[in-house]
């Protein structure tokens, strides 16, 4: 008896220090974004800043200012956590369901395959240039990117899936299926940008950039409609996939539908890839920095990891965007700077993962 209440109270301490890490993530995203929204801004005082935010028709502030705020700097803190916590909750879920600590929307390739397709639409019809400088292009069909985005990114997932379904390959060799696909996506890109005019390569290579200030706010309003609903429904499974985590055999002997629930999950992780993408571009690396780290701190229970996923996804794309928009001499776009971030992490998973299979063998 004394065991079992020893049990109790150390499950309890153990709920009790990841949720307080979970809040701990929470604070540290939304102080990480008024910092940075300050440093972005610069001239403006904390004060005015506030002022802007949650008074903006007051007849203090300067209109500039209100626009400047409204238009540029708020939107691309909005996307900045959206993608975070979209693309960290993709990272997640895949990891889980193709039992492979590698799985993320990148390494898998459907980053890529987004990109593809979202290259496609703007080759038909779906962007234009609309000023006289990289910072004035906007796209005029974003939608029209974005459903090709999502088709592409649904072959992808496709081949994954079978590959999954029909052989019994080993986590290693999916992570090469994903270099293979993403590898064939990108020849596909380069195909295009060699074949087409000058004015649809400037607009695909920006687009190829991973950035947070292409987003408006009626796209952000899709972004965070397709974000929150499958993040949410991520959540309402959080005990399937912690079954799943146990085994396929230990899940169906749970009531767990294994393959609806691989395919129901690889299914939203791609729509939820293939919108941020479409958006806002290649940004590689954060499904797999966000898990990783927040399995390092509150181990593998997806009740604290789906959002603390979510959250460090936000953290790392914000920190990101605000070293390279402002802590550098020079501008460098987000995707970049997670690529920079991503690839040592990279590495280290697969010499760890070496490591492990000779000693185990």
């Amino acid at each position: 008896m004394k065991t079992g209440a020893e049990g109790i109270s150390g499950y309890r301490a153990h709920s009790r220090r990841n949720t307080f890490v979970i809040v701990f993530l929470a604070v540290v995203m939304f102080f990480t974004a008024v910092a940075t929204l300050q440093l972005d801004i610069g001239s403006i005082s904390f004060p005015e800043l506030l002022r802007i935010i949650f008074d903006r028709d007051n007849p203090l502030n300067d209109r500039a200012d209100v626009i400047l705020v409204w238009n540029l700097y708020l939107p691309r803190i909005a996307c900045g956590i959206l993608a975070g916590f979209g693309l960290g909750v993709a990272g997640t879920v895949m990891q889980c369901v193709l039992r492979n600590p590698l799985g993320s929307p990148y390494t898998l390739g459907l980053s890529n395959a987004a990109a593809f397709g979202a290259s496609i639409g703007i080759v038909l019809g779906g962007g234009a240039v609309v000023g006289q400088s990289a910072a004035s292009i906007s796209f005029t069909n974003p939608y029209f990117i974005t459903i090709c985005a999502f088709l592409w990114s649904m072959i992808a997932t496709g081949i994954i899936i079978a590959l999954v379904k029909f052989t019994s390959v080993s986590a290693e060799t999916m992570v090469l299926a994903g270099v293979a696909i993403s590898s064939i996506f990108s020849a596909g890109i380069s195909a295009m940008q060699y074949i087409f005019n000058d004015t649809a390569l400037s607009l695909i290579v920006f687009w190829q950039f991973g950035s947070l200030g292409k987003a408006g706010w009626n796209e952000l309003a899709l972004i965070a409609v397709v974000v929150i609903a499958i993040s949410l429904f991520f959540l309402w499974k959080r005990w399937d996939f912690n079954a799943l985590d146990n085994g396929a055999d230990v899940a169906q002997s749970l009531g767990v539908n294994v393959n609806a629930l691989r395919l129901g999950t690889l299914l939203l992780a791609a729509l939820m890839t293939s919108v941020v993408v479409s958006f806002m571009g290649v940004i590689a690396f954060v499904g797999l920095l966000g898990p990783h780290m927040v399995r390092l701190a509150l181990g593998n229970d997806h009740r604290y990891v789906l959002p603390g996923s979510m959250l460090v996804g936000a953290i790392v794309l914000l920190i990101s965007d605000c070293v390279g928009q402002t802590l550098l001499p020079f501008v460098l776009p987000v995707g970049i700077i997670t690529s920079f971030l991503g690839g040592p992490l990279f590495l280290y998973l697969l010499i760890r993962g070496y490591r492990k299979g000779r000693v185990s063998s």
